[in-house]
């Protein structure tokens, strides 16, 4: 699977395949030979890049996280391809108002709005469950809720139109 890698504002794409119990790396393109070892559940690990090794100290979850390699603390922010393409499709459609799209099929599981409701930006809209994954939806801007698509249970395809918000007037 491919991860979008933000460490300190810069990103990187970093492959990751598990072929027979190995895990393989690609860094930029490029075959990376690494491995690792769980020092303890407290988030230090023994990190093995080629012939040279680092202690490793991890803060925070798989998403947002600090790391520190030497005495030097990283701020790391992973992304997998589908949520970055689903974050790219909100700030695409931010501000305008309009349709809120999905980025991927997948089946509503729960509707968290209705017509007319007021929603703020990042607000929750529905539950988009995908390859065996919950994925919250969210509104990419303020308004109000003009139409709703789909219903609960509902199947969906890529693209496929879910809610439409009418963006709130200037002041």
């Amino acid at each position: 699977m491919k991860y979008f890698v933000t460490v300190d504002g810069s990103t990187h794409e970093v492959e990751l395949e598990e072929r027979l119990g190995e895990l393989h790396v690609r860094f930029a393109g490029e075959d990376v030979d690494v491995g690792f070892d769980e020092v303890d559940r407290l988030g230090q690990i023994a990190l093995f890049l080629a012939d040279k090794s680092y202690g490793v100290s991890i803060e925070g979850d798989a998403r947002n996280a600090f790391v520190t390699v030497a005495g030097h603390v990283y701020r790391v922010e992973v992304e997998d391809e589908r949520e970055r393409a689903a974050h790219a499709a909100q700030r695409k459609g931010g501000g305008r108002g309009g349709d809120v799209k999905s980025v991927m099929p997948g089946v509503v599981v729960d509707l968290l709005v209705q017509e007319g409701d007021e929603v703020e930006e990042g607000q929750s809209l529905l539950i988009l469950e995908a390859m065996k994954m919950q994925n919250e939806i969210t509104a990419a801007q303020a308004g109000r809720v003009k139409r709703v698509h789909v219903t609960q249970g509902q199947a969906v395809g890529s693209g496929a139109r879910l809610i439409h918000i009418e963006a709130r007037p200037e002041a």
